[in-house]
């Protein structure tokens, strides 16, 4: 009998997990409605209603609950009861959701999960003080699950915080804007991933040995993960993904496609690296730079192509190789996820990591 796991986060694509496992599906489907049910408590714990509809703003449209699921996961390599694990699952959504806030801001976006974005609706300070409410919650959590839960908290809310100002700063100008992108990534995407689903071993004792099997493989996951994400902001529509197509592009982010059409010396090349380099005033190291000038939150606003040069852009990068050569680096990535799941027990939890690895391989079409 085959069975599933579905999250389906409105206006964007489902994630859906087939293994041949009911009791583990029911355990999972349970764990992340339980874990839905702490964020709600959570964002009920602000008082003042209009408080709690801006910190539970994103928590109401849903969303693909990756980090939870993986929490639970984890759980299923130790030796307690997985649910044990259900207040890591909700911690590893409150510290994602919290970046969420931050990135969107600093991206300016104004769409997110298919609704507006907390900053479009009320303004980017407010969506940062959201985000560090969050954090804080999430900060009050792990001190109640104990050291090592605070430790991998911390070690990642650092990480986490420094990615997001190595996007900001972008790479030094004699730096290499490649190894400054997974720098980002690591930070920003794979960190939590990992984060995840060490904290639903650590939760239910798993040895130590699988608990860095996991991480191993959530950090390969997380960046296969950000250049799908990469991917899908080219060749995706809104109505899938839930966010503007070609939205980094717009604001000036060198995504890993735009960095690799940029660093292409074939003439089909030209056009593209034209567009893209016309748009900016200072270049950086990686082409793309943020221009200097500030929007309402002080953040710096990205230069990039305008009027008909966006669609261009994006049909130039769909056209070219450089969403190839992403493609066959994520697909290395997952190779190495693949790899560090391999060291781990076989069963039905393995299995679904490597369904992972097959949703992430698929998600970028």
């Amino acid at each position: 009998m085959v069975a599933s796991v579905r999250t389906e986060p409105r206006g964007s694509m489902a994630m859906e997990l087939t293994f041949g496992d009911p009791a583990l599906t029911a355990r999972l489907e349970r764990g992340v409605d339980a874990a839905e049910e702490r964020l709600r408590a959570v964002a009920a714990e602000a008082r003042d209603p209009r408080v709690a509809e801006i910190v539970g703003h994103l928590f109401a449209p849903g969303g693909k609950r990756l980090r939870p699921l993986l929490a639970l996961v984890g759980a299923e390599f130790g030796e307690r009861d997985p649910s044990a694990a259900v207040p890591a699952a909700a911690l590893a959504e409150l510290v994602h959701v919290a970046s969420l806030y931050h990135d969107d801001v600093m991206d300016q976006a104004r769409t997110r999960r298919g609704v507006a974005s907390a900053n479009a609706r009320w303004g980017n300070a407010t969506a940062v003080f959201a985000g560090n409410w969050l954090l804080s919650k999430a900060a009050r959590l792990a001190a109640e699950l104990g050291p090592e839960t605070i430790r991998l908290q911390s070690s990642v809310t650092n990480r986490l915080v420094m990615g997001q100002i190595r996007e900001l700063a972008g790479p030094s100008d004699d730096g290499d804007a490649l190894a400054h992108y997974f720098a980002v990534v690591a930070g920003k995407t794979a960190a939590l991933i990992a984060m995840a689903l060490q904290l639903g071993a650590v939760r239910t004792d798993a040895p130590e040995h699988v608990v860095q099997a996991l991480a191993e493989y959530g950090e390969h996951l997380g960046v296969a993960f950000q250049i799908a994400d990469d991917i899908l902001d080219i060749t995706s529509t809104s109505e899938v993904s839930g966010k503007e197509q070609g939205k980094d592009l717009a604001i000036g982010v060198a995504s890993l496609p735009v960095l690799l059409a940029l660093a292409d010396e074939r003439p089909e090349a030209d056009e593209l690296r034209v567009l893209l380099t016309a748009a900016t005033d200072a270049p950086d190291g990686s082409g793309l730079p943020r221009a200097a000038a500030p929007d309402d939150s002080g953040l710096p606003r990205a230069a990039a192509p305008d009027g008909s040069g966006l669609p261009r852009a994006v049909a130039l990068l769909r056209r070219c190789g450089a969403t190839a050569q992403a493609r066959a680096i994520m697909q290395a990535r997952l190779v190495r996820a693949r790899s560090a799941a391999n060291g781990l027990p076989d069963g039905p939890a393995a299995r679904v990591l490597h369904a992972l690895c097959d949703f992430v391989a698929h998600r970028d079409r």
